[in-house]
């Protein structure tokens, strides 16, 4: 039987999988990445949090696989999920249940955090 954080960690690598086609959910990246980094650089990152696999107790606790950091040209690049009701409106009931949530991936820089 599937665990609620197992449930959790497979919808979210599904996500950050499918990062450049993704239907249920938004990806944002903050101000800050922007003005540090163009578009080359951009889809490079966004392809690092694509391929992320760097889940350990000291950043997955939970093992919810829903954060992640690493370095990007001498950099600190953070990216973290938050989970939304349909609407986007309120925080999810239930991150497991991929019917009701709607996930928001941010990356960001480590000092925006």
């Amino acid at each position: 039987m599937t665990t609620k954080s197992e449930q959790i960690a497979k919808l979210n690598d599904a996500f950050r999988k499918s990062i450049f086609n993704q239907p249920h959910g938004r990806v944002l990246m903050t101000s800050g990445l922007r003005s540090v980094f163009n578009g080359g650089a951009i889809l490079s990152i966004f392809e690092y949090v694509k391929d992320f696999n760097d889940f350990q107790e000291e950043n997955d606790p939970y093992g919810e696989h829903d954060f992640g950091a690493f370095t990007y040209q001498d950099e600190r690049i953070i990216w973290k999920f938050d989970y939304y009701d349909q609407a986007f409106e309120y925080h999810s009931a239930d991150p497991a249940n991929p019917d009701i949530t709607n996930r928001v991936l941010t990356i960001m820089l480590g000092s925006d955090w």
